[in-house]
């Protein structure tokens, strides 16, 4: 059972824990993480959801999810992508790339410049079953054809000027 610190609007910590699963009451939130996750050849990195998952199986997104109960924004990106990933990277390495308020969460959306071979990455089983580089070219190739999960196009279409200004396209 995975319980989440929850907050009100201006994002100050109210005094009680949020279960998973269960609704927040209105003018509650929680954190949402996410990175992006780019090489030296400024290919972007991927994972493919899990087929077993309920929400966008065999789709194709960027690392993410939710701070548990006691962790930071940075805390939870770093957890969340060694988790589905494999991949180590000290919270000092990640970029803020944009902190914005949706319906019931804080949505912290980071950057991270590491080299990492696809061979060395582990998937989390139940939650992603491959990985691969893509060129920004490549990847909006797979935002056309459907196969990226809905919420990751429209947030990267929300994000996308700032994420080629943080790297350099």
């Amino acid at each position: 059972m995975e319980f989440w610190d929850i907050y009100d609007a201006e994002r100050k910590m109210l005094p009680r824990k949020h279960r998973r699963g269960m609704q927040l009451a209105r003018g509650e939130f929680h954190i949402v993480v996410s990175v992006w996750v780019y090489n030296s050849k400024k290919e972007l990195l991927l994972t493919k959801r899990a087929p077993q998952k309920e929400s966008f199986p065999n789709l194709w997104e960027n690392t993410g999810g939710s701070a548990v109960s006691g962790e930071t924004s940075l805390q939870a990106i770093a957890r969340e992508l060694r988790e589905e990933t494999g991949i180590h990277a000290g919270e000092e390495e990640f970029i803020l790339l944009d902190s914005s308020r949706e319906r019931s969460s804080f949505y912290d959306t980071y950057l991270l410049c590491k080299d990492v071979a696809i061979a060395d990455t582990v998937m989390q089983a139940g939650e992603t079953c491959e990985a691969r580089w893509v060129t920004l070219a490549q990847f909006k190739k797979m935002l056309a054809a459907g196969e990226v999960a809905a919420p990751i196009v429209r947030r990267f279409g929300y994000l996308e000027k700032k994420i080629k200004n943080a790297i350099g396209f």
